[in-house]
């Protein structure tokens, strides 16, 4: 089993833009912790981030303060930066060529948000054949309306978790850690 890290659109919207992650508390801390670990473990590690195609974009405008990585995943050591325009981190992008190259089998998925771009990633890479492991406590997400009546960040979080739990294998950071020391 060869693995790669996947750490999806940890950017500055979700901490002081329009779409402040709330849940669950410590994703952003569990986050940083597997990019270490991967890196200390010689796992390669991709980060991705989201771009809005429209120029007069309200989130994720390309180039603006919202846009850019956090500071804390910005100086940390990855393998390659991959933009994107959808939620699915392989539409329109490189990301499987660039796990071929480094010959990875398994995709580990953390970042934000949980029921958006981390679960369509792991959905397409799953179809694609990939193993994937969800890291669930090392993604989040935030209290959404909904078509029904609003829907809390935590109803949101496990209802997704439950889904992906069919097809990959969603671990805590904690167990993650160990499967990759």
């Amino acid at each position: 089993m060869k693995r790669a890290l996947l750490v999806i659109d940890v950017q500055n919207e979700y901490f002081s833009g329009g779409l402040p992650v709330s849940h669950p508390a410590g994703s952003f801390a569990n986050i940083l912790a597997a990019m270490d670990a991967a890196h200390r473990a010689g796992v390669p590690v991709a980060v991705i981030r989201h771009g809005s195609a429209a120029p007069n974009a309200p989130l994720f405008r390309k180039g603006g303060h919202e846009w850019e990585l956090h500071a804390e995943i910005a100086k940390r050591p990855c393998d390659i930066l991959i933009d994107k325009e959808w939620p699915d981190s392989f539409q329109g992008t490189g990301l499987r060529d660039w796990l071929t190259e480094v010959g990875a089998n398994t995709l580990c998925i953390a970042g934000y948000m949980t029921q958006m771009c981390c679960q369509t990633t792991a959905s397409r890479a799953w179809h694609l054949g990939y193993q994937v492991e969800f890291i669930a406590d090392a993604t989040g997400t935030l209290d959404r309306p909904g078509f029904a009546g609003p829907v809390s960040a935590d109803e949101l979080y496990r209802s997704v978790l439950a889904t992906l739990a069919r097809f990959t294998h969603v671990v805590s950071t904690a167990d993650w850690l160990k499967r990759i020391a």
